[in-house]
């Protein structure tokens, strides 16, 4: 084992604890936090809200990137609309002016919607790293279980603080039902 950065021989990915409730994980979520542990993660059969509170999750910046999305929308229609009335192809229809603003608000209503759609389905697979059809924990057969009933909470071997023996004692003290070396 190289003491330096606490990593085995055979490629450690992290240490994966299993928790038969969702109150016992997250109370081991911050104890985790509260040791100190940064790199970690927690699966579950069903969104649990206070789970980022717990590991210190910060908020995503996805909100913002949706109303810049849409912001670029909205000028985006306005000044297409603008260059195909005003400058490009100026017709006069019913004596309204070539830009009618009453005229131009369901099409730029649409491109709003449509590129704050658009950034907010890609955003969110590029912020959480998707598509992913491998990770480490699906080297470990009862992971298996976070689909259906199980909890589980991952220490990557990443994290600064970690240290194999230290950890997993550490992780055995938050009384799980079982601690799992999680392999590459």
């Amino acid at each position: 084992m190289d003491t330096h950065t606490g990593r085995m021989e055979n490629n450690l990915y992290g240490l994966l604890a299993e928790f038969n409730t969702a109150t016992e994980l997250v109370d081991a979520a911050r104890a985790v936090r509260d040791a100190g542990y940064t790199r970690t993660d927690a699966f579950t059969p069903f969104p649990l809200h206070e789970i980022d509170e717990a590991l210190g999750i910060k908020r995503s910046i996805l909100p913002y990137l949706c109303f810049g999305g849409g912001i670029v929308g909205l000028v985006s229609g306005v000044a297409l609309q603008y260059f195909v009335h005003v400058i490009d192809y100026p017709i006069i229809v019913g004596g309204r002016p070539h830009f009618s603003l009453p005229a131009m608000i369901p099409p730029t209503y649409e491109l709003t919607i449509l590129f704050t759609a658009f950034v907010a389905v890609f955003g969110m697979l590029f912020l959480n790293g998707l598509p992913s059809p491998y990770h480490p924990v699906f080297n470990v057969p009862r992971f298996a279980l976070a689909t259906r009933e199980k909890f589980f909470l991952l220490i990557e071997a990443d994290d600064e603080k970690f240290d194999y023996e230290n950890t997993k004692s550490f992780m055995q003290g938050l009384n799980p039902q079982e601690v799992f070396d999680v392999e590459e």
